[in-house]
């Protein structure tokens, strides 16, 4: 019956799209063809007020997700003030998919009155879980009404909430703002300091290059990150000296950022090579000229052509992939099917494995890349099949003890529950197969990595993590965890990933649609490698 009730309200939905009259309840009749029209009765199409009136009645009724998540989505094309009222608690809704499903529709909402009515929902709410799902709603569809709840929010003792409202303020992409914004760089939470500069620079506000110049000296290093991001943004030569001088102090991953910022600054290409930038400034400070856009153009391809010559010293190499970055977490893939030997030998064959299995090919280059780490490096390890488990229980120091530790740890990782364990199951011993433990939990592992607790819902908690960058190998699609749809944890892995700015690289292997770790990697700044088959 649930089914079924939540089904009749998504045909009602997709139904009223095409058949609801503006100024009648009514199909005309001289619709249906002629032949039959005298067997078809008029169709009753459903007002607004009475497709509420029917969620209202049924909604209650639902307990699992996928029925409250259809039925929410029914509404869909429903465009009125009664919407808002309706929909308004469940943005409380402790379940982070069905808040979701209500704000993607409350942002759909086009009529002058169904909008403001969400502005309207704003001022007199003073919670922080119904404030926070109505600014997602603003921010998500763009929405343009009275102004005064948004700027009444800003004072709010929640971060998340003037957070929010930045968001809020920014997809509006409206000139007033900018004071706003000016005012919210001070904020004494990082995360609100990060959104209000980048809006900054999607306005290519001048006011920012001070703003972001300051920025660098910050002690949190998202807000260091996003101060690189808006300077690259807004080119001015007076960025110039300071981006140099604070890679001369800068360690890890944000050297790649700062350099960046410089080459699309300058046009020049010296990578990450401090003395380099330190060097060619010193000569040119007093006669360079910011170039042309078009100037700038030409020197992408050669930035692109000669990125790997520019690595610093030091620098994490891992599967082609350089990284400046100090702060490292590799997660490897354990699960039954990294048993199987590799198709395309012969891309292997010069790298002197103890046999051409995938697990054998994955451990031996992250041992190789463990022992080439530097002492100052601060790494960790992530094994997953259906469980995840850790080398140890935070990042720690590349000295020798830890390297051999972890050396010896990854030598000892096998894959868990593949073919060669299918013998014991059918004798009927599964228990020594383990092939329950096999599979692949690739949502519960990113969450891990991003030290996420609590699995959805926690985007916005403990943002301030130790890790900054993250090499994910894996060899197959998601199979377990509490999620597996890949579309379902990019999305996850976005929204947790949104304040802790952590930079993820993807490496496939094995026969598998790859396009998940393509757009893993594409969406968290990451670089991807396909090992081949």
């Amino acid at each position: 019956m649930k089914r079924f009730s939540a089904l009749l309200l998504c045909c009602l939905s997709f139904l009223l799209p095409s058949v609801r009259a503006t100024d009648s309840s009514l199909v005309s009749a001289s619709s249906v063809p002629a032949a039959v029209s005298h067997s078809v009765p008029s169709l009753a199409v459903p007002t607004d007020e009475e497709i509420l009136k029917e969620f209202k009645k049924y909604f209650r009724k639902f307990k699992e997700t996928s029925d409250r998540v259809e039925a929410i989505m029914a509404l869909d094309g429903t465009d009125s003030p009664q919407l808002v009222d309706v929909l308004l608690p469940i943005l409380k809704d402790k379940d982070t998919e069905v808040v979701d499903a209500a704000v993607k529709i409350l942002a759909g909402l086009k009529g002058e009155t169904s909008v403001a009515a969400v502005f309207v929902a704003l001022a007199e709410k003073k919670d922080e879980p119904s404030r926070l799902g109505i600014l997602r709603v603003i921010a998500e569809g763009g929405l343009k009404g009275d102004y005064e709840p948004l700027l009444e929010c800003l004072s709010d003792k929640s971060w998340r909430i003037r957070y929010r409202v930045v968001l809020a303020l920014a997809a509006r992409n409206e000139k007033r703002s900018v004071p706003r914004f000016i005012e919210l760089t001070a904020d004494k939470e990082p995360a609100v300091r990060c959104a209000a500069m980048e809006a900054l620079g999607n306005f290519h506000e001048e006011a920012v290059v001070d703003i972001g110049i300051e920025a660098l000296q910050d002690k949190t290093w998202q807000v260091r990150s996003s101060a690189a991001k808006v300077l690259l943004q807004v080119r001015a030569r007076r960025s110039i000296g300071p981006l140099v001088a604070a890679m001369e102090v800068e360690e890890g991953r944000l050297l790649k950022d700062f350099s960046l910022a410089l080459e699309e600054i300058t046009g020049k290409f010296y990578g990450m090579r401090t003395e380099e930038w330190r060097k060619w400034w010193t000569t040119n400070v007093e006669r360079f000229e910011i170039p042309s856009d078009e100037q700038l153009a030409s020197t992408k391809a050669k930035r692109a052509e000669n990125a790997a010559i520019y690595s610093p010293p030091g620098s994490t190499s891992y599967h082609g992939i350089e990284s400046p970055s100090r702060r490292v977490l590799f997660i490897i893939d354990v699960s039954g099917s990294m048993e199987a030997q590799v198709i395309e030998k012969e891309r292997f064959e010069d790298g002197d494995y103890p046999s051409m299995s995938r697990i054998d090919i994955v451990k031996t280059e992250l041992q190789r890349t463990i022992e080439g780490l530097e002492s100052y490096v601060e790494l960790n390890i992530l094994a997953f099949a259906t469980q995840v488990k850790p080398w140890k229980k935070e990042i720690v120091k590349c000295n020798v003890l830890n390297k051999k530790s972890a050396m010896e740890w990854v030598g000892r990782l096998e894959a868990i529950g593949g073919n060669s364990k299918e013998g014991l199951a059918r004798a009927g011993l599964t228990g020594a197969a383990n092939l329950g433990e096999g599979k692949t939990n690739t949502y519960g592992v990113l969450m891990r990595a991003l030290d996420v607790e609590g699995g959805r819902g926690s985007q916005d908690e403990a943002y301030e993590v130790a890790v900054d960058t993250i090499f994910f190998l894996s060899d197959g699609r998601p199979t377990v965890g509490e999620l597996v749809d890949p579309d379902d944890i990019l999305r996850e892995v976005q929204i947790a990933n949104e304040l802790r700015k952590v930079v993820i690289h993807t490496i496939a292997l094995g026969e598998f649609q790859k396009e998940f770790m393509k757009t893993l990697a594409r969406q968290n700044n990451g670089q991807f490698v396909d090992l081949g088959r």
